[in-house]
């Protein structure tokens, strides 16, 4: 296995690595709207919140030898399901031609007061 904390990211918030590398694929730990140098974006639109989130597992994917391309599996938790048309919306544009399995899951609330998290599973090449 081989752990992954790409030094253009924050560092994790906790005893957890940002990907990690096995069996072929890599597992992309929950991501949430958080700036590489830290700032937490809980206070930004919704859709700011979605942009920074996906860059972070786009950055999180490429530095474990992935690409978006790649993806096997997608989970997002978003707190305001009515949100979830947005959300698709800059997902789709994110992920282009990529159409790995998904799940959209509301919940009462995340971290810090955030909006949205995103974990994923690639294959490396």
């Amino acid at each position: 296995m081989q752990q992954i904390n790409p030094s253009d990211m924050a560092p994790p918030g906790g005893h957890y690595s940002h990907a990690v590398v096995a069996g072929g694929f890599v597992f992309i730990s929950g991501q949430l709207p958080i700036t590489p140098s830290g700032d937490r974006l809980n206070q930004a639109s919704f859709e700011e919140q979605v942009r920074q989130t996906l860059s972070n597992v786009k950055k999180a994917l490429e530095a474990a030898g992935s690409s978006i391309a790649q993806l096997v599996q997608v989970r997002v938790y978003i707190t305001d399901i009515s949100n979830w048309p947005r959300f698709n919306q800059i997902y789709q544009e994110w992920a282009g031609q990529s159409l790995p399995a998904r799940a959209v899951v509301p919940v009462p609330e995340l971290h810090y007061g955030f909006s949205i998290e995103v974990e994923a599973v690639a294959v490396v090449s």
